[in-house]
């Protein structure tokens, strides 16, 4: 008989089950685990012969192997690029698979307060939501297990061999995000398996390290397991305005224009889409929109030249008013066009990601008299981002300023831009002394000093803010000029000589005025009834070249006296005018205001309550003692004479007034005894 198969022995084939079992398990998350308590049944058969062309069959004794059950979780995926978010993005959801990869039903369990899901990048991030997916959905819904604001461990529900469980991580990015930041959402903390982190012994098997995630069961020949899922997402910059604004720095003259550019790019990585103007023409008001102020001090100009693609509209709201919801728009320039307080230029639908609107020119024209404040300006954009949600940029502020032209009236108190008898450097306020000339015939000198004040206004006539300097140009000789200024006197000039003394300037807005008083003293010995001219100067320090002068002339006496005496003779004894007993004398007094009038504005003397007294018996007069008076009296300007009687010795005339340069004459007749 030969023996063609010898069967196996039964240790041999022990050996070879336990061989098996062993290579299954290596290689179990590879190509799926045979099910926990499996029974692996073995039983040998043999063939053979007995060389005589008879068959035979044998089988061995049955051998079983019971399969353990090994613990295996997977948490995918791992270190994953996903989509890129942008800053102030909120729910971004982010999907983890739990998978069972061990060779029984087994749980999950997920740590209280939302531990096991944690941020690890760069980027401000933080979680608002985490749940098990439990209707696998792909969205957060009433009935899906929360693990974020869990009181307590939650465990999965039974996860079958090979089976799996969705967790949703939702995140938001913080609007302090910055491009190249990174969003990195972990779910569980295992250290260990690079690049996987799968199916690792826990760091601490009795005690959950801080955000761990691992399996419940713990009768697994290989105990619990955990593993970590990670997902990544770089930060890009969303949709992002820059709005620039170019403007001349000036100084500019008033009455001229000037053009504002203005140019809106996208500097984000992904496209600005459109905002909708509540209250403007359906077709204009929806896009990508610059708006433009019409600055205080100008009017949008006539003739403008914008690019070709770009809407306008107009508005005359307020600009403080907000343009996407409260101000109203329109497509036709409203008249006048001093209304319009806001341009809008709408240029385009959308603004790709990188790219810019064609500069904008919008001319304006200068309309403010007032070079002393600068025109400012300063301009908005808006859009939507990738979010939809509005975005805004903010032009840098553009100051021009305005040339400031000085320019200045000096003139009598209340009367700056008076005019003198030439032109307005020669107007004037005339004053007297009152002392040192009773008794002072024409021709005489004064006989004691005397003074006077004057106030005169200086007018910023310029067409800014200006700051005034006074100079004192010419003053009588040896006289005393004090200037005030404010609370502030200053001696310019001491008894005729010039102290060098520099008199306050005088700080007055456009358009303002200002007083400043002028004592002026006169010397003993100045000849009666004249006019002594003090000149002060007004200075502007924005155009030194401006100046004005006014006159404060200071008269000694302005009321002037002329007697004469003529003789008729008509007695017969000697000749007709010879002055003989029943000769008449006529006496004539000719008044005379001594100063003059002219241009306009200017301060005149005028005398009032004129009374010329004759008294024929003081002294040097003697005619009461010599004559009789002659009835008759007269006033070439209508005084009042009292006194004219047979026997009188005295009269008076009195003159209600008499005006600069203008005369009257008061006469009467004397018979000689």
């Amino acid at each position: 008989m030969k023996l063609k198969v010898t069967p196996f022995k039964t240790g041999a084939l022990s050996r070879m089950i336990a061989l098996l079992a062993i290579t299954c398990a290596l290689f179990a998350q590879a190509m799926g685990q045979t099910a926990a308590n499996t029974t692996i049944q073995n039983q040998a058969s043999a063939s053979y012969s007995d060389g005589s062309g008879g068959s035979y069959s044998s089988v061995s004794n049955t051998v079983t192997v019971t399969v353990a059950k090994v613990a295996g979780m997977t948490i995918t995926p791992d270190a994953s690029t996903d989509p890129t978010v942008v800053p102030g993005q909120t729910g971004i959801l982010y999907n983890f698979r739990v998978t069972n990869t061990g060779n029984f039903s087994d749980q999950v369990r997920f740590l209280t307060g939302g531990a096991s899901a944690w941020l690890a990048g760069t980027a401000p991030a933080s979680i608002t939501r985490a749940v098990i997916d439990v209707d696998n959905s792909g969205t957060i819904n009433a009935g899906d297990t929360d693990i974020k604001t869990n009181a307590a461990d939650v465990l999965s529900a039974s996860i079958a061999q090979n089976g799996f469980i969705n967790v949703l991580v939702e995140v938001s990015v913080g609007g302090a995000a910055t491009a190249g930041q990174t969003v990195q959402v972990l779910l569980g903390d295992a250290l260990t398996g690079s690049p996987t982190f799968d199916n690792q012994n826990p760091d601490n098997p009795a005690t959950p390290s801080a955000h761990e995630v691992r399996t419940l069961s713990t009768g697994a020949v290989n105990g619990v397991r955990e593993s970590r899922g990670d997902r990544n997402s770089v930060v890009d910059n969303d949709a992002q305005l820059a709005l620039s604004l170019t403007a001349p720095t000036g100084p500019l003259a008033l009455g001229s224009s000037f053009n504002y550019t203005w140019q809106l790019c996208n500097t984000g990585a992904r496209v600005a889409s459109s905002v909708t103007l509540t209250n403007a023409p359906a077709g204009s008001n929806s896009g990508v929109f610059i708006f433009a102020p019409i600055p205080t001090g100008t009017a949008l100009s006539a003739t403008q030249t914008y690019p070709g693609g770009v809407t306008v509209l107009y508005s005359t709201s307020p600009v403080a008013s907000n343009p996407i919801t409260t101000a109203t728009w329109t497509t036709t320039a409203p008249a006048p066009l001093s209304s319009v307080t806001r341009v809008a230029f709408n240029v385009g639908g959308t603004l790709a990601a990188s790219a810019c609107s064609p500069n904008i020119n919008m001319s304006v024209d200068i309309t403010t008299p007032d070079a002393t404040n600068s025109i400012v300006n300063q301009g908005t954009a808006y859009a939507k981002n990738s979010l939809s949600v509005q975005i805004t940029a903010t032009s840098p502020s553009r100051t021009t300023t305005l040339q400031a032209v000085g320019a200045v009236l000096n003139g009598p108190q209340g009367q700056p831009g008076a005019v003198g008898p030439t032109n307005n450097n020669d107007d004037y306020t005339n004053k007297s002394v009152s002392t040192g000339i009773a008794g002072v015939a024409p021709g005489g000198v004064t006989t004691a000093a005397g003074s006077a004040t004057f106030i005169n206004t200086l007018q910023n006539s310029g067409n800014a803010n200006d700051v005034y300097t006074l100079t004192v140009t010419a003053f009588p000789a040896g006289s005393t000029v004090k200037v005030t200024v404010g609370a502030t006197q200053v001696t310019v000039v001491n008894n005729g000589v010039a102290t060098g003394t520099a008199i306050p300037t005088l700080s007055i807005a456009f358009g303002g005025t200002s007083n400043y008083t002028v004592d002026v003293t006169l010397p003993t010995g100045k000849t009666v009834l004249n006019g002594y001219d003090t000149t002060l100067r007004a200075t502007s320090a924005n155009t030194v070249t401006a100046t004005n002068d006014t006159i404060d002339r200071l008269f000694t006496g302005f009321l002037q006296l002329t007697k004469t005496a003529t003789v008729a003779n008509a007695t017969g004894v000697g000749a007709a005018t010879d002055a003989v007993p029943g000769a008449v004398i006529t006496f004539a007094i000719t008044y005379q205001n001594v100063t003059t009038s002219a241009g306009t504005g200017n301060v005149n003397l005028t005398a009032t309550n004129i009374v010329i007294t004759e008294n024929g018996s003081t002294a040097p007069n003697n005619w009461a003692t010599y004559t009789d008076h002659v009835v008759g009296a007269t006033d070439t300007r209508g005084g009042t004479i009292t006194g004219d009687a047979l026997g009188s010795t005295v009269l008076t005339d009195t003159v209600a007034s008499l005006g600069p340069g203008l005369s009257g004459v008061f006469s009467f007749k004397r018979q000689i005894k």
